[in-house]
């Protein structure tokens, strides 16, 4: 049975986590969102040690895709190519994206294009660190 004649069924919605470890299964589109938001709360709890703003509010996370088999990919960029966390900070956003409800496995790219600068911090970020 499929994961939407589960939900219509039983009126309850199915979890994404649920989901996810069916196997066989692939996620909807709307599973896949609900995978992509767990996976940017759990990077707002990644920060950068220089900055104590979390790097998703930075705007140091360009690009979050999750498949339908509950892969994720993160492009992902640093405030400088010689920033001393460019070794550990990828790894760190890879083990916390893995670390979201219905996520299967995940990757991190780190590009930089187009460079990073402060006009890609959020609002809430740049309130933080007194730019307003």
């Amino acid at each position: 049975m499929s994961s939407e004649q589960q939900m219509m069924e039983s009126g309850v919605p199915m979890s994404c986590e649920t989901a996810a470890e069916m196997v066989g299964q692939r996620l909807s589109p709307i599973e896949s969102e609900m995978v992509r938001n767990d996976v940017i709360e759990a990077l707002r709890t990644v920060h950068d040690p220089e900055i104590p703003v979390n790097i998703y509010e930075l705007g140091l996370i360009y690009d979050i895709s999750v498949s339908p088999e509950s892969h994720v990919d993160i492009r992902m960029t640093l405030t400088s190519p010689g920033c001393p966390v460019a070794g550990s900070l990828p790894p760190e956003v890879e083990a916390k994206a893995r670390s979201a409800p219905g996520v299967k496995s995940a990757t991190v790219e780190v590009v930089w294009d187009p460079p990073w600068n402060m006009d890609m911090m959020s609002d809430e970020a740049k309130l933080d660190l007194g730019f307003f």
